[in-house]
């Protein structure tokens, strides 16, 4: 009897012993557990402190690069136009650009660019409008029908220069060609010349046009090739040749128009000839100048 009671007793301290043990077996897996979280968080924020730090670098780098592309604009003669409101910090200055920092050095030299003065660059846009067009007065000079084109005129037109333009233009079926010899017309003169039909055509000669009629702009009185077009506002600054890429006349066209009076208008701003006066349409208004 005593016997079975010795076993019973040891039984229950076995007993006791091994839920102890699962217990600390348990607390130390929470304990554990809570070391790998802080371990992981650790790791992250100094995942994250790392990748500051580079993007940091990287923006510095960035704004260098632009600071030293408009300082080689401006050396190279390349004019810069500032816009409201549009700046931008370089994060070093211009002038005093570092080579980057070594790797092992890259925390201390960041820090070193970050503490430098900032010089603020103006980012500066290119103007499109009116101003980049070449208007100028000419008078056709000859005239004749295209060999190959049915719709149209090659002309020659006097535009002050040593030698006259060729021009091809589509107002065969608008305009007479009586009513083309001798003319005094308003003629874009910086377009890339291209072939018409084996013709090259040197220029446009402008026209207010609408779907059902065309007609040719008509100069002031006095106006001779040659005379400027200008239009207030907007002072004068042709490209030398209108890249097609840029698109320059197609941006300005949809603000090309005749107004109510049948002038001829960039925006609402009449095209002149300085001192002479203004080029209008015989009848059309409010439509557009092309």
């Amino acid at each position: 009897m005593n016997f079975r009671i010795v076993i019973r007793k040891m039984s229950n301290n076995a007993t006791v012993k091994l839920i102890n043990n699962a217990e600390k077996a348990e607390k130390r897996l929470a304990e554990l557990k809570n070391k790998l979280e802080e371990v992981k968080k650790f790791k992250v924020e100094e995942k994250i402190r790392q990748l500051t730090q580079e993007n940091e670098s990287l923006l510095s780098q960035v704004e260098k690069a632009k600071a030293e592309l408009i300082r080689l604009e401006i050396q190279n003669g390349k004019k810069q136009y500032p816009l409201p409101g549009k700046t931008v910090a370089a994060s070093i200055p211009i002038d005093n650009a570092e080579p980057a920092p070594k790797k092992e050095k890259k925390e201390k030299d960041a820090k070193k660019i970050k503490d430098k003065p900032v010089q603020k660059v103006t980012i500066v846009e290119p103007i499109v409008d009116v101003r980049k067009l070449d208007l100028r007065i000419g008078k056709i000079v000859d005239i004749n029908k295209h060999p190959d084109a049915d719709s149209l005129y090659v002309e020659k037109i006097d535009c002050g220069e040593d030698n006259p333009r060729t021009v091809v233009s589509g107002l065969v079926n608008h305009v007479p060609i009586e009513e083309m010899k001798e003319r005094i017309v308003m003629v874009l003169c910086n377009l890339k010349p291209v072939k018409m039909r084996g013709v090259t055509s040197e220029a446009m000669v402008m026209c207010a046009s609408s779907p059902e009629k065309v007609e040719v702009l008509i100069p002031p009185n006095g106006a001779t090739p040659g005379d400027l077009v200008s239009c207030e506002g907007y002072p004068r600054e042709p490209e030398a040749q209108l890249n097609p890429k840029k698109k320059i006349f197609e941006t300005c066209a949809p603000d090309l128009k005749t107004n109510d009076e049948g002038v001829a208008c960039y925006k609402g701003t009449p095209l002149i000839v300085p001192g002479k006066g203004t080029i209008t349409a015989p009848t059309l208004k409010g439509v557009h100048v092309k």
